[in-house]
């Protein structure tokens, strides 16, 4: 889906493309730039291009996104609902999988 749109529409590519983090690996920024392209026209006023604000407010988003799948960080619940519902349909290659101290814990009882 997000190579159809960027192939479309060149002036979101280039804004998308200039997201992208000199320390995220291929397979890590292509799952991110999917989030921001499925997520970017809640984040556009209508008829309008994005506001800087919504642009900072959704690529934070994504961030906490990529942090939690890729690195296995974890934020509040509200915050956890709401990036996971946005992230729907997104694909990931190759998730890793982590275990928090709780599960380590209980494990060990």
């Amino acid at each position: 889906m997000a190579d159809e749109l960027l192939e479309q529409n060149q002036e979101i590519a280039d804004v998308v493309e200039g997201l992208r983090g000199c320390w995220e690996s291929d397979k890590h920024w292509r799952a991110r730039r999917d989030f921001l392209i499925r997520n970017l026209s809640d984040y556009q006023s209508e008829g309008e291009s994005e506001s800087v604000e919504d642009l900072d407010d959704l690529v934070a988003l994504s961030m906490v996104w990529s942090n939690h799948v890729f690195m296995g960080c974890r934020y509040n619940d509200d915050l956890m609902e709401k990036v996971l519902e946005m992230a729907d349909g997104v694909e990931i290659e190759d998730a890793p999988q982590f275990t928090t101290r709780d599960q380590i814990m209980k494990e060990r009882r």
